[in-house]
């Protein structure tokens, strides 16, 4: 019996999938509590999409792939910001243009121009096939993300709750917004090659979207998001191999089964107190 509940770890590509999904869970979480103050929800969704593109340019050119996604993932957000500053349409709604005008043109790169590369890869990641340089690369960036986000978390989080006070005490509110998007986009880099383009946007909304209906305090927060991206994550990758499933869509499953129960939870709190004022 406990031969058999121990075999996932006896297995290298398992123990690097666990590797890096405790890597990825640090500055995925972080970010994703100011993501969800700030009402980014969206952003992170359109940078994750926009990548594509820049990753098969990468290839095309012989850069690294990782160089190639960073930039159009800056560009998306770029992009948003003028287009939303400079027209009458919602933000909201040129995010949505320009995320899914960039993802349709990596669509089109990718079926004209012939690689050795698999797409499914690239949109759902390969936890299992993950290397040396895929660790040390998403180490790297996770360590960089991780550390600004911490030394910075103050004023991030005044610029997240109320962006004209934040400008008011000297904080410089530009560097701020476009230094969150340069984070947002080399998380997304980070977890590229573990759960992919599409499925790194769960990982950038569900748990501070968790932690937010867990507690009321910021403070807790970050280490609450911290803490259920890494449980979920050993569990999905550890549930994974007994289903015979990927591992980055059953973590995302087992993020959104704990989003539920959060949920249900907040509504029962939330009556009882009314209940007791009443």
């Amino acid at each position: 019996m406990i031969e058999t509940l121990l075999q996932p770890f006896q297995f290298g590509f398992m123990q690097n999938a666990f590797i890096i999904m405790t890597v990825i869970a640090v500055p995925t979480s972080l970010l994703s509590c100011y993501l969800v103050l700030k009402g980014w929800s969206l952003m992170g969704d359109a940078i994750s999409h926009a990548v594509l593109p820049g990753v098969v340019l990468a290839y095309i050119t012989g850069i690294p792939l990782i160089v190639g996604a960073f930039c159009a993932g800056m560009f998306c957000a770029l992009a948003t910001g003028f287009l939303a500053d400079n027209s009458r349409v919602k933000q909201d709604t040129v995010m949505g243009i320009v995320f899914s005008g960039m993802f349709g043109f990596g669509i089109v790169l990718y079926t004209k121009i012939p690689t050795n590369m698999h797409l499914d890869h690239i949109l759902f990641g390969n936890m299992l096939g993950v290397g040396p340089q895929d660790l040390w690369t998403a180490g790297l960036i996770a360590l960089l993300v991780s550390g600004i986000v911490i030394a910075k978390r103050r004023d991030l989080m005044l610029h997240a709750f109320d962006p004209v006070q934040a400008q008011a005490v000297g904080l410089r509110v530009g560097w701020l917004h476009y230094g969150l998007l340069a984070l947002i986009s080399l998380t997304i880099v980070a977890t590229l090659s573990a759960v992919g383009i599409i499925l790194s946007i769960g990982l950038l909304i569900a748990p501070g979207a968790i932690a937010f209906l867990l507690t009321r305090q910021f403070s807790r927060m970050l280490p609450i998001a911290v803490g259920v991206t890494a449980v979920s994550g050993f569990l999905g990758v550890y549930a994974s191999f007994f289903l015979d499933s990927a591992p980055a869509p059953t973590v995302i499953l087992i993020l959104t089964a704990i989003f539920i129960a959060a949920f249900i939870r907040s509504g029962i709190v939330t009556r009882r107190a009314s209940a007791l004022k009443g």
